[in-house]
C-alpha cells in the first residue's frame, strides 16, 4: 500500500516535515510512562480537602463515587471520556429505535405505591343450548381491574381487583355479574420469619349448570364471599415450615323464579375456619418436598336446611408433594393427597375422595408460556338427601408472543364432577377451549378479540353448550 500523503489546512503536502513531526511523537511516547506512573500515585493518593476543609465534589458526589467525574475533565479529555463510555453501536451503524410496544403500561404513582389500572369494553355474542332448546343474546361487558402494589424497601402490601357488568342489547339469556378482590401484606420479620395477612372478597352469579342451581329461575343466586387469613413462614436451616388460619363466609342471595316469585337461599349460608400446617424440607434450591395437613369447621347459619338436614361438618385433608424452581423456563408444585366432609347429619355420609393439586409454569422458549394447572374441591349439595360432589379439574393455558405488539392465547379445561355411589344426582365431565388475541396499538391501548366453547355432558339428563365470540378493547395505565 501507497503511503498516504499528509496535507496541510492549505493542501500543500507535508514531506518535507516528516522528520520534524517524527521527532514531535517521539517526544510525547516517550513522556506518557512518566505521566501514567504520576496519575496512577494521584489516584492510590487520599482525597484532597478544599479550601472549607470538606471532600471535593467529585469524590464525594454519590452519583461519581469511584469513578472520574466529567466536570472534572479538561475538554479533550472529556471528549475522549465520552468516547470510552458510549453506547454499544447497532451492527449496522443505525441509530436503535426505541420499541413502542415492547414496554407494559408504567402505572401510576401515588405515594409509596403504584397503581396499574385496565378499563376494558367489550361486545358480545353468546349462543346457549341445552336439549332441544336454545336460546341467544348479545351484551356488553364492561370491565375493570388492577393492581395497587407498594414500592417499600420492607415489606409489601399488594391489592388485585377485578370488577364485571354486563347488559344484554339484544336476545334472552343471564346477566353474568362479577367481582374479585384480593389483598397480602407481607411482612418481613427477619431473613428467616415472614408474616402474611390476608382480606378477601368475591362475587358471581351462580351457574344455571351447576347442580345446586334451581331449574326453574330466571335468575339465579348471587353468590358473596369474605376472607380473611394469617399465616407465618419460617426457614429453619434446609426445614421450612409454615402455619396459617383462614376463615370464610359465604352468603346466598335470592332467587328469581320464572312466575315472578322470589325464593330465598338463607339455608346455604355458612361460615368456615380453616386451620392448615406445611413442612418441607430443601433438598436442593430448586427441590423441597413437603407434608401438609389442615382440619377446618364449617358452621350453617340454620342448623337446619329447608329440607330438614343439618349441613354444617367438620374437613380434614392431607396431602404430599414436592416444589421445584429451576428459575423462569420451569417452576411450581404439585401434591396428592385425600380429603373428608363428616357432616353432623349422618343420614348424608361422609364426602370424601382423593385430591390433586399443582400449578406448572414452563417456559419452551422466550415469548412463550405454558400453564399446566390441577385442582380439587369437595361441593356440598343442597338437594335433600345429598352429601354434594368432589370434583376435579384439570387446565392448560398457552400464550404465544407472535410479534411484540401481537400475543395470541389458547386455553382448555375440562371439568369431573364425580358424587358418591347411590347418589340420585348424575356424574358430569364439562369441556372449555377458547382462543384468544391481543394487539397492542399502543402501550395503554390494546384491541382484544376471544372466541370459546363449553359443552356439559351428563351421565343422565340432557347435555349443555354455550358458544360465545367478542371483541373489545382495553385502556391501560
Amino acid at each position: 500500500m501507497a503511503p498516504h500523503t499528509l496535507r496541510s489546512r492549505s493542501g500543500g503536502a507535508l514531506r518535507a516535515k516528516m522528520p520534524e513531526w517524527l521527532l514531535v511523537s517521539a517526544a510525547v511516547l516517550a513522556a506518557m510512562p512518566a505521566a501514567a506512573q504520576s496519575l496512577g500515585e494521584t489516584a492510590l493518593a487520599p482525597p484532597a480537602a478544599n479550601e472549607t476543609g470538606r471532600l471535593s465534589p467529585a469524590i464525594t458526589d454519590p452519583q461519581t463515587t469511584g469513578a472520574v467525574s466529567g466536570a472534572d475533565l479538561t475538554p479533550a479529555l472529556d471528549e475522549d471520556f465520552n468516547r470510552l463510555n458510549r453506547r454499544e453501536e447497532t451492527i449496522d451503524g443505525l441509530r436503535a429505535r426505541p420499541d413502542p410496544y415492547g414496554d407494559e403500561a408504567t402505572g401510576i404513582r401515588i405515594g409509596t405505591f403504584v397503581l396499574k389500572p385496565a378499563l376494558s369494553e367489550a361486545i358480545n355474542h353468546e349462543r346457549q343450548k341445552t336439549g332441544g332448546s336454545s336460546q341467544s343474546r348479545s351484551f356488553l361487558e364492561t370491565g375493570l381491574k388492577g393492581t395497587l402494589t407498594s414500592d417499600w424497601s420492607r415489606h409489601q402490601l399488594s391489592v388485585t381487583g377485578e370488577g364485571v357488568l354486563q347488559h344484554n342489547v339484544s336476545g334472552e339469556g343471564e346477566e353474568e355479574p362479577r367481582a374479585d378482590l384480593e389483598a397480602e401484606l407481607r411482612l418481613d420479620l427477619s431473613d428467616e420469619t415472614i408474616a402474611r395477612l390476608r382480606a378477601g372478597y368475591s362475587f358471581e352469579r351462580e351457574d344455571t349448570n351447576d347442580p345446586n342451581a334451581i331449574a326453574s329461575a330466571e335468575t339465579q343466586s348471587g353468590v358473596n364471599s369474605y376472607r380473611v387469613g394469617a399465616a407465618a413462614e419460617r426457614d429453619f436451616g434446609i426445614i421450612r415450615g409454615s402455619l396459617g388460619i383462614d376463615f370464610e363466609r359465604h352468603t346466598y342471595g335470592d332467587v328469581r323464579l320464572d312466575d315472578g316469585t322470589t325464593l330465598s337461599m338463607e339455608d346455604r349460608d355458612r361460615n368456615l375456619a380453616t386451620l392448615t400446617a406445611q413442612l418441607g424440607y430443601e433438598l436442593s434450591p430448586a427441590l423441597i418436598p413437603f407434608l401438609e395437613a389442615s382440619v377446618g369447621k364449617s358452621v350453617y347459619d340454620r342448623r337446619r336446611d329447608m329440607a330438614g338436614f343439618e349441613r354444617s361438618y367438620q374437613s380434614y385433608a392431607g396431602r404430599g408433594g414436592f416444589e421445584v424452581d429451576f428459575g423462569e423456563k420451569l417452576n411450581g408444585e404439585l401434591a396428592v393427597g385425600y380429603e373428608t366432609y363428616r357432616f353432623d347429619d349422618e343420614r348424608l355420609g361422609d364426602l370424601r375422595g382423593l385430591s390433586v393439586d399443582g400449578r406448572i409454569n414452563w417456559s419452551p422458549q422466550r415469548g412463550t408460556d405454558v400453564l399446566l394447572g390441577f385442582l380439587t374441591y369437595l361441593d356440598p349439595s343442597t338437594a335433600a338427601g345429598e352429601a354434594g360432589s368432589i370434583d376435579y379439574e384439570l387446565t392448560n393455558v398457552v400464550t404465544h408472543r407472535l410479534r411484540s405488539d401481537l400475543v395470541a392465547r389458547l386455553s382448555n379445561s375440562v371439568t369431573l364432577r364425580n358424587f358418591p355411589a347411590g347418589a340420585a344426582a348424575s356424574d358430569e365431565t364439562t369441556w372449555r377451549t377458547g382462543a384468544g388475541l391481543t394487539y397492542d396499538m399502543s402501550r395503554y391501548l390494546a384491541l382484544t378479540g376471544d372466541v370459546s366453547y363449553e359443552r356439559t355432558n351428563r351421565d343422565s339428563g340432557p347435555s349443555s353448550e354455550t358458544a360465545r365470540v367478542g371483541l373489545g378493547l382495553t385502556l391501560r395505565r
